[in-house]
């Protein structure tokens, strides 16, 4: 969908406009790896520093992070995610399963991810929320939202109806 105006049309579209280059998602990553500190980030995602500072901007202006003073003289800094952030959990769970999937070798899994409370090896799900049931493009219809306007819905139409 394109709009004239520089306001996103739909959720993803605007989660890009926050997120949408390798380092804010790489950033986020660390941040649920339990990295907080910005020489941390830096020395582990080999970042420059004035990218680094860029990214930790955006991530804090878009209430991803929130800066916190953990040392008075000098002052210092730690990121930690708000609930914006650890919101968005779920979808590096699916990122980093997808790359397991589609990138690493059989047997080679970069990563594997357990469940803390009964200790087994998981393998991340999108289901329903009503029933349970496992989501897939087959599963699921797009509909508009409250909030779509009349013009991206036309020309989400027009693009499928070109597309057919």
């Amino acid at each position: 969908m394109v709009q004239s105006s520089s306001i996103p049309c739909c959720p993803i579209e605007a989660l890009l406009d926050i997120m949408g280059e390798r380092w804010s998602f790489l950033i986020l990553r660390d941040a649920f790896y339990g990295v907080r500190r910005f020489d941390g980030f830096q020395q582990h995602l080999g970042v420059s520093k004035k990218v680094l500072s860029q990214r930790l901007r955006k991530l804090v202006a878009a209430e991803i992070l929130r800066r916190v003073r953990y040392q008075e003289h000098p002052a210092r800094y730690e990121y930690r995610l708000t609930a914006r952030g650890r919101d968005l959990f779920p979808v590096l769970l699916t990122m980093m399963r997808w790359g397991n999937r589609w990138l690493a070798e059989p047997g080679q899994e970069w990563l594997e991810l357990a469940h803390k409370s009964c200790g087994e090896k998981i393998e991340p799900k999108v289901v329903c929320n009503h029933c349970g049931e496992p989501l897939t493009l087959a599963r699921v219809q797009a509909l508009p939202g409250s909030g779509a306007t009349e013009k991206a819905i036309q020309a989400l139409r027009k693009a499928v109806a070109k597309s057919k």
